[in-house]
């Protein structure tokens, strides 16, 4: 089901958008991280801080991953642009020589 999604997207948007949800994720353990540092909790407070961030940065590290295989995926789409752009130009070249 994810890549039905995936294949509607163009590859820059998708990209956008796990940068969004990475972000928001960075904040919100930025956000997780200030409360355990600062704040007085309860044991059972304190676990559930750390069960939070954990969950968040496997989150993290899971857009990460996507994030890389979606700019190597780029990565190549312009290769092939950028290939087929050039062949183009060289036939053009030769066939108004």
């Amino acid at each position: 089901m994810a890549r039905k999604k995936r294949e509607k997207l163009s590859v820059a948007r998708e990209i956008d958008g796990i940068e969004e949800r990475l972000e928001s994720c960075r904040n919100s353990l930025e956000d997780v991280d200030y409360k355990l540092r600062k704040h007085e909790l309860t044991e059972e407070g304190r676990k559930l801080l750390e069960k939070e961030k954990n969950s968040l940065t496997n989150k993290m590290s899971n857009y990460e991953k996507e994030l890389k295989s979606l700019r190597h995926e780029n990565r190549k789409n312009a290769a092939v642009s950028f290939g087929l752009f050039f062949l183009a130009a060289l036939v053009y070249y030769f066939w108004t020589m």
